[in-house]
């Protein structure tokens, strides 16, 4: 039994004015095709649905109560199909983005901003957190997007390159090293440094660094959010290393900073996107204005 969407509005039609003549004009559809239409679903479910006169039809019992069941079943598959073509217009649906501190302050503001403007109706969810916890919400599905460097030994995931960042060395003003046009690596073991969060991708890249070079850091102390290495550098209690880009979330009062050379590190920060999981067309939209704003 597999009654049709088209048998259905013929039922509803009919049932609600008890005409093939009104019914034909309500739903466009010939009289002709309609009593076959009415007929096939009587076929179908097993019996009558209108006890016919000359003039009129009524619905029978089975009809009546089928009657509220047939117009919510048509009711759903209007909204459904409403939905899905909103969710293409992307008038309706959600995105929910991962990404490092560093990028959710410093590049995706401006991106946010613009898609807001651009499709109102879709809801935005950010999460900023570690490089592990983007790759993590991204893998489970609980981000359509993740924006970080590249993951490591992932099958899973892809990767799509957006910007390349570089490391600074972050020193008070007056500081020393500030009287350089860059500092190297080495240059930094001999000052007290302030320390990003050990789990932090940026944190795991100096102290690879610093083994390198040989040269080990005066760790004075170890905090978990850049805006709070920027006020501490400010204060004068130390010296830091930090992405540029990051200097678009901290305050730059009191702080100045150099390139830090030998070695030069390029940052690679991209996309990360679930593989063979195709995007909404919503995060799609999204994607192409990070695109367009490197």
């Amino acid at each position: 039994m597999n009654p049709s969407v088209k048998q259905l509005r013929a039922f509803v039609a009919v049932a609600h004015s008890r005409s093939l003549a009104e019914a034909s004009e309500r739903i466009h559809l010939s009289q002709p095709a309609l009593s076959i239409a009415i007929r096939k679903l009587e076929e179908a479910v097993g019996g009558k649905l209108f006890a016919r006169t000359t003039r009129q039809l009524w619905l029978t019992p089975e009809g009546e109560a089928f009657l509220p069941v047939a117009t919510r079943l048509l009711n759903d598959w209007t909204e459904a199909f409403d939905d899905l073509n909103e969710r293409f217009l992307k008038k309706r649906g959600k995105v929910t983005l991962a990404a490092l501190p560093t990028l959710a302050a410093g590049l995706l503001p401006t991106v946010i901003a613009t898609f807001r403007e651009q499709h109102p109706q879709i809801n935005l969810s950010l999460h900023d957190v570690l490089a592990e916890q983007v790759n993590q919400l991204v893998r489970e599905g609980r981000a359509d997007l993740g924006f970080s460097v590249p993951p490591r030994e992932s099958d899973d995931l892809t990767f799509e390159a957006i910007l390349n960042d570089r490391y600074v060395a972050v020193c008070p003003l007056g500081h020393p090293l500030l009287e350089q046009t860059s500092v190297t690596w080495a240059q930094l073991a001999g000052y007290p440094f302030i320390g990003i969060n050990r789990l932090s991708s940026s944190r795991q890249d100096i102290d690879r660094v610093m083994a390198d070079v040989g040269s080990p850091l005066d760790m004075l102390c170890e905090v978990s959010q850049i805006a709070t290495v920027g006020r501490m550098v400010a204060a004068g209690v130390g010296i830091s290393v930090l992405p540029a880009l990051s200097f678009r979330q901290i305050a730059a009062t009191g702080i100045e900073y150099r390139p830090l050379v030998e070695p030069t590190i390029d940052r690679e920060l991209g996309v990360i996107m679930r593989r063979r999981h195709p995007l909404s067309a919503a995060a799609m939209a999204l994607l192409t204005l990070i695109r367009e704003a490197d």
